[in-house]
């Protein structure tokens, strides 16, 4: 098994059901965190894959969430994203 490395660690805003970030896409949370990294100095081209965490997803959120998030962001199209529930 290769080894894995965690750069660093950035959340996004939670809220409640029906709240402020209600009508906030999940995927574009998560661009902002992969924006924040690169912000830090996390180089794209060194990038293996993005993996994100996303529970209960439903309805519009039930997508590829990290794949997305990763477009979103403007990284390369070679960088693969993975959504685990």
């Amino acid at each position: 098994m290769a080894d894995a490395y965690l750069y660093d660690a950035v959340r996004t805003p939670f809220g409640r059901h029906g709240g402020a970030l209600a009508t906030t896409r999940p995927d574009d949370l998560a661009a902002h965190v992969i924006e924040a990294l690169e912000d830090r100095g996390l180089d794209p081209d060194r990038v293996d894959e993005i993996v994100f965490g996303d529970a209960n997803q439903a309805g519009e959120a039930n997508r590829n969430v990290a794949r997305m998030a990763v477009l979103l962001a403007g990284w390369p199209t070679d960088v693969p994203g993975t959504t685990v529930n």
